[in-house]
């Protein structure tokens, strides 16, 4: 096989090769955690263990987070009519940025009966992160307002994360592609590189340095016309100077 011919055929098995590793690296790493809940009611402590699961899709130079309960939690003695409870909870970033995200979501669609476990509507933020690495997302307290009273629930048995996003900080170059290894496409960056400010890689004069074998030809042309110059110089000189003796 010609040299050209296996140069470019190794060069097309690097890119596949390579294309196959950023497919095979997750975008991002999602489980559902259990999450043992004490909650402080105002009538008293209640327990409750509820399978909670955090998703992440990318939005803008951000990521829209949700938090979903698969059983309910908390109760309450008295009936609570459509719209009479409102959520809300906190999730604990971890790894590359630390710190809370709030989530909200809307109050209950339906009455809830009398002592019988609330079920918490999907609650949703917005995370934009502000460091690139992989960053936690664990569930944290949960409020619950009904009625006029706050109740919160706290976790007890310190549940490991729900979620894991590979994120780019926003205005680094690229955005933060979701799970492990940014998901998303790139943002940000808006400078190109190998550009200057008067273009796009050019010299002063708006044109480009000639390099190359065209610069040795040019180089060595100019080089044979002064020596050709001054071997006709030379020789005028000595023609003028016999003339003179001979006189």
């Amino acid at each position: 096989m010609p040299s050209s011919q296996r140069t470019a055929a190794l060069a097309s098995a690097a890119a596949l090769a390579g294309s196959a590793v950023l497919l095979a690296a997750p975008a991002a790493h999602a489980t559902v955690v259990d999450v043992d809940y004490q909650c402080q009611t105002p009538i008293g402590q209640k327990s409750a263990v509820s399978p909670i699961d955090i998703k992440g899709v990318r939005s803008g130079s951000g990521y829209s987070i949700t938090m979903s309960w698969q059983k309910g939690v908390s109760s309450s003695p008295v009936e609570l009519g459509k719209g009479a409870m409102s959520p809300s909870a906190t999730i604990t970033l971890g790894g590359a940025e630390t710190g809370t995200l709030n989530v909200t979501g809307p109050a209950n669609q339906a009455a809830i009966p009398a002592n019988t476990p609330i079920k918490i509507s999907d609650l949703s933020g917005t995370y934009t992160p502000k460091k690139s690495g992989k960053v936690t997302f664990t569930p944290g307290t949960l409020v619950i307002k009904a009625l006029g009273t706050t109740t919160k629930c706290n976790p007890t048995n310190n549940p490991g994360p729900a979620l894991t996003l590979d994120v780019t900080a926003s205005g680094s170059g690229s955005s933060g592609g979701s799970g492990s290894g940014s998901s998303g496409g790139s943002s940000g960056g808006s400078s190109s590189s190998g550009s200057s400010s008067g273009g796009t890689g050019t010299d002063s004069g708006g044109t480009l340095p000639k390099t190359g074998p065209e610069d040795s030809f040019v180089a060595l042309g100019t080089l044979g016309g002064t020596v050709l110059l001054a071997g006709a110089a030379g020789t005028l000189w000595l023609t003028r100077r016999n003339q003179t003796a001979r006189r």
